[in-house]
């Protein structure tokens, strides 16, 4: 059987643990960026830094660990070992031996600002440009934001009239959503459906989680994108901000964001832009306790309307009561479309099909969650939701097609002797290439990896007799 890929996503602060103590460092130098992650840190947690946030002396483990009942030791390790791996405290050695607790002074410091003002404006606001002729509503944008987030998740389906610009299809192919081969277009992996069952914003987390790493790559300082992330975080939906004073590389990222529906921006070259509230929701990243996303995800994607749109017959036909561009395509990822009406689609379930998008990536139990979460009510109202005849003859076309597992490898025959036969696939196991073996016809395979070994062998041993 194949190895399924599940799709994992990270939060914020399993995110900024992996980065570098400098790059974190640098990050704290920023207000916005202290507030963002203590705004995501657990309650006990947020209640230790706000203790500690105005002693500038260390205080000692211990008297920090009676801040908490006995029965609630577990909670305090928990913070203790998020704080300590967000690089928000650390260990001092305190007058006498005994190990004390610190907040890290750039984040202290920060944190003060953020919450009681002071420091430099966050963003420019487009005041100082004067009136906007061409102001967006909250409306305007929320619609603009959603337009411009389903082109991506149309392209990622194949759909003809969505086109993305070739850094963005790149970086669908980087992300593991995509698999592009010489010559053909880009097509769907098993990690790119199971990222279209996400919700919006847990598509989106994992989508700038995917940029960030690709970042410096493209010559991009990672922690001025960062900082800038968590300052639209604290943007006022609706209000416009001017782009003076932005860097190169700042300017190339709004362009992205621009892409991805975060900020309207009306041209390349205006002045000022408006933050969406796909941007403002951003930072709070995945807040979930698990960080997993796999096909048991009931969330719906954005544009879809109500989720219950699909009936399923047992001839094995679909009817998709939408008119969402996104769905028919996603529903066309594992059918055959044969009628389509202004407001339902008609499509069969075929061996064919299920085969293709099996190849694909696709697994049986993909589509199954996909047809029942997305159920038609009338359907709820039975048990099962699905006809049985149906999921059993998917997960069947499946098994069909993953009875045969291919491995590349070097044939070994014409031994003069079973002794011969015997020595040299003995030496195979020994090395753990060996894929098969026949020892009535005197015939076994190697894998290419280990062929040089036993090549060498079987020469050394043909010389010794």
């Amino acid at each position: 059987m194949k190895l399924r890929v599940q799709l994992q996503c990270k939060n914020l602060h399993e995110y900024l643990k992996e980065l570098s103590p400098e790059i974190l460092d640098r990050l704290y130098n920023h207000p916005a960026t202290c507030l963002a992650v203590y705004r995501e840190l657990p309650s006990l947690a947020k209640n230790y830094v706000m203790r500690m946030l105005f002693l500038d002396q260390p205080l000692p483990q211990a008297a920090v660990a009676l801040w908490v009942k006995k029965d609630s030791q577990k909670d305090h390790d928990e913070c203790v070992s998020v704080l300590a791996g967000l690089r928000l405290w650390h260990s001092q050695q305190l007058q006498g031996g005994l190990q004390g607790y610190i907040l890290n002074p750039i984040f202290k410091e920060n944190l003060r600002i953020a919450l009681l003002g002071g420091g430099k404006a966050w963003a420019d606001e487009g005041a100082s440009l004067g009136p906007d002729r061409h102001a967006r509503d909250i409306e305007s944008l929320d619609k603009y934001a959603m337009e411009r987030w389903e082109v991506i998740l149309q392209f990622m389906v194949g759909s003809p009239s969505a086109a993305v610009s070739q850094d963005l299809a790149q970086l669908l192919v980087q992300a593991g959503l995509m698999k592009s081969e010489a010559g053909e277009a880009p097509y769907i992996t098993s990690a790119g459906f199971q990222f279209l069952l996400l919700d919006t914003a847990s598509q989106l987390w994992y989508f700038t989680l995917q940029y960030l790493k690709t970042a410096q790559s493209r010559g991009m300082d990672l922690v001025e994108i960062l900082s800038f992330l968590f300052q639209l975080s604290f943007s006022t939906l609706g209000r416009d901000y001017s782009v003076e004073g932005m860097s190169e590389s700042l300017l190339t990222f709004l362009q992205h964001l621009r892409e991805f529906g975060l900020v309207f921006q009306r041209k390349r070259k205006s002045r000022r832009y408006y933050p969406t509230r796909l941007a403002i929701t951003l930072a709070a990243g995945v807040t979930s306790s698990s960080s997993s996303f796999s096909t048991s995800s009931l969330a719906t994607t954005p544009g879809t309307g109500d989720p219950g749109y699909i009936v399923v017959e047992t001839n094995y036909r679909i009817y998709a009561y939408t008119n969402s561009e996104l769905q028919i395509a996603l529903v066309a990822l594992f059918s055959e479309m044969l009628y389509r009406f202004p407001n339902v689609v008609v499509a069969h379930v075929t061996r064919e099909s299920v085969q293709q998008a099996i190849a694909n990536g696709i697994t049986a139990q993909q589509i199954i969650h996909f047809l029942r979460t997305r159920a038609h009510p009338v359907m709820l109202k039975q048990t099962p939701v699905l006809p049985p005849t149906i999921t059993d003859q998917i997960r069947l076309w499946e098994l069909e097609r993953d009875r045969l597992q291919f491995t590349e490898g070097v044939l070994y025959n014409q031994f003069l002797s079973q002794v011969d036969f015997e020595v040299l696939r003995d030496r195979a196991q020994g090395l753990g290439c060996l894929v098969w073996q026949d020892v009535a016809h005197r015939v076994m395979v190697v894998s290419p990896q280990g062929h040089s070994e036993v090549k060498r062998f079987w020469k050394r041993q043909k010389t010794h007799t």
